[in-house]
């Protein structure tokens, strides 16, 4: 915490010393939306690169002089809660002062922002994530507060903790772990009994783009257990991107990229070959939006798809047919078909990417 302090404490400074000059005073934060600040390295991801390019908050510009001053506001918040050894959750900053801020998102950019400018992780800010994840299956550890969490006993969903750092003891006997892209499909398989009917495994869902707890929690066990990841995405661009953000990153987020990626992560499902494979029927599938287009075509400039050659070909079937699928137009093979057949015959033979 004393290293925030004074992490804090030198912005500050040079705001001071600015205004002494008679000058006004700059932050420099680092320009996280550009592709050119990130390198792809295998074994982590998208990363920051040393020296980025950076964008100045001026306290003398009307386009920067709100932003400048909601950093130097969201800093002294920090500060107090650092200080006094409490936490808050973005929603909790936001609704301090809603009318001040305007939007949950800016409060959001502007803690990345703080993150990234003091090269202090966010949890260390004493600033905590809304939750959405759900974890199920063969696992249990103990929270930060000495709460026991057994997830292996029954088909109960629990949320994933809002503090992964924190959790410890954490033991499992899952032979591989699943992450599903959605909360309908989590629950069918969890209906299912999936997790302890094929062999023991540790199922999560981020329910859609998966939040920072989420992706710290895949990472936490892949460094505990080292067993296989995989993952069960919707056959469309959005799937596939939700699938990228685990295994590689996401660029907004690319200077914290060790804590939070898992590049070992496999493609599962569902693949557009299976459904030609499969002889899904074309009418359960579903016309590509001028939007996915955009987005596929976007995916495939990215720099990890050039290392994964057998995903490209998958991406290839997806842009020539122009058509997408979600993991429930399997049901139109049978009701259970997922559950009894899909998966159970995946993991077998080794159907993934």
């Amino acid at each position: 915490s004393s290293e925030v302090l004074e992490a804090i404490e030198n912005v500050i400074q040079g705001v001071l010393q600015s205004l002494a000059q008679k000058k006004a005073p700059v932050l420099t934060v680092a320009n996280r939306a550009d592709w050119r600040n990130i390198e792809f390295k295998d074994s982590v991801g998208l990363q920051m690169v040393p020296g980025c390019t950076t964008k100045l908050i001026r306290s003398d510009c009307p386009q920067s002089a709100r932003r400048f001053a909601l950093m130097l506001k969201i800093l002294s918040m920090i500060y107090k809660m650092v200080q006094s050894n409490t936490y808050a959750t973005k929603r909790d900053i936001y609704y301090s002062d809603t009318l001040l801020f305007g939007s949950q998102s800016v409060v959001d950019q502007i803690i990345n922002d703080i993150s990234c400018m003091l090269k202090i992780p966010r949890r260390s800010l004493h600033v905590l994530s809304t939750t959405k994840g759900f974890v199920a299956g063969n696992l249990s550890y103990t929270e930060e507060d000495g709460t026991k969490v057994n997830c292996t006993c029954s088909a109960t969903v629990f949320t994933v903790p809002s503090n992964v750092q924190g959790i410890k003891n954490l033991s499992s006997h899952a032979k591989f772990i699943l992450i599903v892209e959605k909360d309908a499909t989590f629950q069918r398989l969890l209906d299912d009994d999936f997790f302890s009917k094929v062999s023991p495994c540790i199922m999560i869902t981020g329910r859609g783009i998966p939040d920072l707890n989420t992706r710290l929690l895949v990472r936490k066990l892949w460094d505990s257990f080292q067993i296989p990841i995989f993952t069960l995405m919707d056959a469309d661009p959005h799937g596939v991107e939700i699938m990228c953000i685990y295994k590689y990153g996401s660029v907004s987020m690319s200077f914290e990229a060790h804590h939070l990626t898992v590049p070992s992560v496999k493609w599962l499902g569902l693949l557009p070959s299976d459904l030609e494979r499969l002889n899904i029927c074309k009418d359960a599938l579903i016309p590509f939006t001028k939007q996915d287009e955009n987005k596929l075509a976007s995916i495939k400039r990215r720099p990890y798809i050039a290392c994964q050659p057998l995903w490209k070909k998958e991406l290839e079937i997806m842009a020539a047919s122009k058509l997408k699928a979600e993991i429930q137009v399997l049901t139109t093979v049978s009701a259970d078909y997922l559950s009894r057949v899909y998966l159970p015959n995946k993991l077998q033979f080794g159907g993934w990417l």
